[in-house]
């Protein structure tokens, strides 16, 4: 069924008007390519060794990777891998496509003013450009785009995406965090591998600008994209994310890394990047040889 209140998506490229009928055209058909090709672990490869590193820092967790080459998936932890969480801050991925391609956000260096409210991140409390927020991961910027971009239009393209359980329920500014849209490690799986081949139902120079703002790491060794998130879920467990891919002479392989805690002071950002490392180390990479 169709948002009552849109009738045109304006697409910023070339200043073209493309009707409602035409849009949801590519979108159907960008949906079912979507929905088909989705990341399958039926015939992942279990490597249980991989729970040495969750365990040294006493969190669960699960971890999965996809070779591209091959085809080959790696999980630690089936269960928790195909189960749906909240994806906190790796929804600034998706949020920022909507936003771009909605013309919500003009591109990477779009500030948005800061709306005078002190919060404890003293790195949000400033006037900032999409590009620092999303490496700050700074919740108000992202509100903000949300609320522009509109509860209609946001639900359109959850659906059109197929993002998880696709649930905004009331709030437009915090359904990502409020355990309202809830997502599972292996769907970020599939939804990071099509993004690095601008296989989402999204323009290209859209897709392109998120994925250069995905890297956090680049050398002549290696390339290191990724996106972070950290929330609470209904049973107050902090969840932690890291969702990306790692490059190496041009050879990408996706992953996404889940924690999983009762811990409610746990150094997130240090376990979630030690894990991710560690594993990423013990199958090879940073050397330049993958």
């Amino acid at each position: 069924m169709l948002p009552p209140n849109i009738s045109t998506i304006k697409i910023p490229a070339k200043n073209n008007t493309i009707t409602m009928k035409n849009v949801l055209f590519s979108l159907f058909t960008f949906c079912v390519l979507f929905s088909l090709s989705s990341c399958s672990v039926n015939n992942a490869k279990i490597d249980n060794s991989l729970k040495q590193y969750f365990d040294a820092n006493k969190v669960d967790g699960c971890f999965s990777m996809e070779n591209n080459k091959t085809g080959e998936i790696t999980v630690y932890n089936m269960a928790l891998d195909t189960a749906r969480t909240l994806p906190a801050s790796t929804f600034k991925i998706v949020n920022s496509l909507i936003g771009i391609e909605t013309g919500k956000i003009t591109d990477e260096k779009m500030v948005i003013k800061w709306d005078g409210i002190k919060r404890s991140n003293e790195a949000w409390n400033k006037d900032m450009d999409m590009a620092e927020a999303f490496k700050v991961s700074c919740v108000p910027y992202y509100q903000e785009v949300a609320r522009r971009i509109g509860k209609d239009t946001m639900q359109l393209w959850l659906d059109s995406l197929h993002y998880g359980n696709m649930q905004i329920d009331t709030h437009i500014d915090s359904f990502w965090l409020d355990n309202s849209l809830k997502i599972s490690a292996d769907e970020q799986l599939g939804l990071v591998q099509r993004l690095y081949f601008s296989q989402l139902p999204f323009q290209k120079r859209t897709q392109k600008i998120v994925q250069d703002l995905m890297v956090q790491e680049n050398n002549t060794l290696y390339k290191l994209c990724y996106k972070t998130g950290w929330g609470t879920d209904e049973n107050n467990n902090q969840i932690g994310w890291m969702v990306g891919w790692i490059e190496e002479n041009m050879h990408p392989y996706f992953f996404v890394t889940q924690i999983k805690t009762a811990d409610k002071n746990i150094d997130m950002a240090k376990v979630r990047l030690d894990i991710t490392k560690n594993i990423l180390t013990q199958y090879g990479f940073f050397k330049g040889r993958m």
